[in-house]
């Protein structure tokens, strides 16, 4: 970083506005940019590394007394790094910005999408899915604290209408939506294998027609109701010791209702670090 004051084409001082004095004494919880696209590398349990594109939100605090932050000076830091953020460096780079804008609270979000193979269940063919992570990492006062979110698309098959149907049994796709901190390395893959065991049956990119009567049968033979499916995931969080704060969210996008069917449950363990 320079030193030097910048100064316009004539050779005159440029003001600095963030810089000058607010007298309505309100500070600013967060400020900073967001919806920035920039590449990063995430931790794949089986292939080492993968690379993607996240969409990024960095912030920190403001104090009353202070008009502005210095927006450019996020995209800086960023560009410090080799043109790819990798997870490992999450927490040096909330430092850097603490350091490069006076904050004592730093926040970075990075979204983007996580790609996993998978095999059909009956042809074993083999296809992309994607699946919409979210990494949110605080440093306040030398704490650090990350949460890991993962939306995970199922599908489930609602134990009341197999009951009462003569003929079958309404079906339709849902998704949950799972937060977790932890004490120790939770894969991405780890938090999309457990809700997908959770549900009737998992989606797959790529079915043939084997593949689809697998998949139809086995949602029939595994309903769950939304509420069902929230409990399951939970009962495996609360068996996982990596795993000390937890919210899931459980939505079907109902195939016979003009509404969705919503189940949420939040909770820490006593006696580790849950928020």
């Amino acid at each position: 970083m320079t030193t030097s004051q910048p100064i316009d084409n004539a050779g005159k001082l440029l003001p600095d506005m963030q810089n000058t004095a607010d007298i309505r004494e309100i500070p600013i919880d967060k400020v900073g940019v967001t919806n920035l696209k920039y590449p990063i590398a995430v931790k794949d349990k089986d292939k080492e590394i993968q690379h993607t594109i996240a969409t990024i939100a960095m912030t920190v605090d403001l104090p009353m007394e202070f008009k502005g932050t210095h927006m450019s000076r996020f995209v800086e830091i960023l560009e410090c790094t080799t043109k790819e953020v990798h997870v490992n460096k999450i927490f040096p780079i909330l430092e850097k910005m603490q350091e490069r804008l006076n904050a004592n609270t730093a926040h970075l979000e990075m979204k983007f999408p996580y790609f996993m193979e998978k095999k059909a269940p009956v042809t074993g063919k083999s296809s992309l899915m994607s699946y919409d992570v979210t990494f949110h990492a605080v440093k306040s006062d030398g704490v650090e604290d990350f949460t890991l979110s993962v939306n995970v698309p199922v599908t489930t098959l609602c134990p009341c209408s197999k009951e009462i149907a003569k003929y079958g049994a309404h079906n339709q796709r849902g998704e949950v939506r799972v937060s977790v901190k932890s004490n120790d390395t939770v894969w991405i893959e780890d938090i999309i294998e457990i809700v997908e065991r959770s549900a009737s049956c998992e989606l797959y990119s790529l079915l043939k027609r084997e593949d689809e009567k697998y998949v139809t049968e086995r949602a029939y033979e595994n309903p769950v109701f939304v509420e069902d499916l929230a409990r399951n995931v939970v009962l495996e969080f609360k068996n996982d010791p990596r795993i000390s704060w937890y919210r899931v969210e459980a939505e079907n996008f109902e195939s016979i209702h003009n509404h969705n069917a919503y189940a949420m449950i939040e909770s820490h363990k006593p006696g580790l670090n849950g928020a």
